[in-house]
């Protein structure tokens, strides 16, 4: 049975007929506006504040005039992220594409280390390689500014009700989401979802299985066992790998906090700067690995769970950065952009605050420990701070 997709209208993504009044409402959003001007025009937006804001209002008015649809919207998307990759990436490759059915719709669970370049690299390797995009799950506490749900929403994101209280409006919205994700592989349409509620700040990339038991909902409601459901998800793990993490110092304070207060307290629309600085930091090169569709048969949650671990941490492509993180060699033979590894790392590392180095070390060097567990290889690494230390000198 076709579910109607009005039984999701709190939680699914625009459809083509809610596009153009979402641009409309964008336009005329202040503080939408007012970023750009901030981030754009940084030092005119003071001075000429009320003329730049209106400039960019006809701006807009007049880019977006044509954008009736959401695969125009999508597009519109992809030539933006095309200039990013240009101006903050050393460049983007990808494996295991070729495994994909472009007649299919595939459950993509990804680590987790970008609020929005994540899902952003995943839907730019299946775009460039022409298949359809995905339906991206995001946190409603990313959605607290107005113009940022209509941004999200019109880039086929869906909300995930991480603010639900209380047993019963918690189940509530687990369940409504499981459906969701049903429906959606119903109309072949794929999903992104993190392994876990939050980015790993740890470098640590690891499954909840809440998640999957979330997905499982749905089909426990339907009276079909675990392995069966699950194989209908066509499940994909993705490991995305980045050289050089934007927010890598900001996580450090945060772990930081928690170790030496025992809590943190995001400042208000924290999360939202996190995002800018994820979409305009600089990440040198980046890797997206799509995995093998899992279709085992899986009894458990916790047994799912350590599966799609093991081909994240096998699959995770260990940069240069992450393998001298760890303390180990590099290859002898390297690659024309490996050739200056050492000295380009230890440069970066010279920029970070010296009570946050350890822990930025451990987050990049966690991978390396990872997949060598998964491949069941012996890891013994030198200790993280001394082999930064330890690196040639830039001269």
């Amino acid at each position: 049975m076709v579910l109607d997709t009005d039984l999701f209208k709190d939680i699914r993504p625009y459809r083509d007929e809610e596009v153009a009044g979402a641009i409309q409402r964008l336009i005329h959003d202040d503080e939408f506006v007012g970023a750009i001007a901030k981030y754009r025009f940084s030092t005119l937006s003071g001075i000429g504040g009320p003329i730049i804001r209106a400039l960019i209002r006809l701006y807009l008015s007049w880019r977006w005039r044509k954008l009736k649809s959401v695969r125009q919207i999508q597009l519109e998307v992809a030539s933006y992220m095309e200039k990013m990759i240009t101006s903050t990436t050393q460049g983007v490759t990808y494996s295991g594409l070729d495994q994909l059915d472009p007649s299919q719709g595939y459950v993509f669970i990804s680590n987790h280390r970008d609020i929005a370049m994540d899902p952003a690299f995943v839907n730019w390797g299946l775009h460039s390689h022409g298949l359809d995009t995905v339906r991206i799950a995001i946190g409603d506490n990313l959605l607290r500014k107005p113009c940022a749900a209509e941004l999200m929403k019109l880039n086929k994101s869906f909300v995930v009700k991480r603010s639900a209280k209380g047993p019963r409006e918690m189940m509530k919205a687990f369940s409504e989401l499981s459906a969701y994700l049903r429906h959606s592989i119903d109309e072949q349409q794929s999903i992104w979802i993190a392994q876990k509620e939050g980015r790993a700040k740890d470098g640590n990339d690891k499954t909840d299985p809440a998640i999957l038991k979330m997905f499982y909902m749905e089909g426990k409601r339907q009276k079909i066992p675990f392995a069966d459901y699950i194989k209908t998800l066509n499940l994909v793990p993705v490991a995305i790998s980045y050289e050089y993490d934007p927010g890598d110092q900001a996580k450090a304070r945060e772990l930081a906090a928690k170790e030496e207060l025992g809590a943190y307290e995001k400042r208000e629309f924290e999360d939202v700067e996190s995002i800018v600085q994820g979409i305009v930091g600089q990440k040198g090169r980046v890797h997206v690995a799509f995995g093998q569709p899992l279709v085992g048969d899986f009894e458990t949650a916790d047994q799912l769970a350590e599966e799609i671990d093991k081909q994240i941490y096998a699959n995770y492509h260990l940069f240069p950065s992450n393998i001298l993180a760890a303390g180990q060699p590099l290859a002898r033979e390297l690659t024309a952009n490996d050739a200056n590894a050492a000295k380009e790392f230890e440069r970066y590392m010279q920029d970070i605050p010296p009570e946050l180095k350890a822990r930025v070390l451990a987050m990049y060097a966690k991978p390396v420990l990872n997949q060598a567990g998964a491949l069941n290889a012996p890891s013994e690494p030198e200790p993280l701070l001394s082999s930064v230390e330890s690196l040639p000198l830039v001269e």
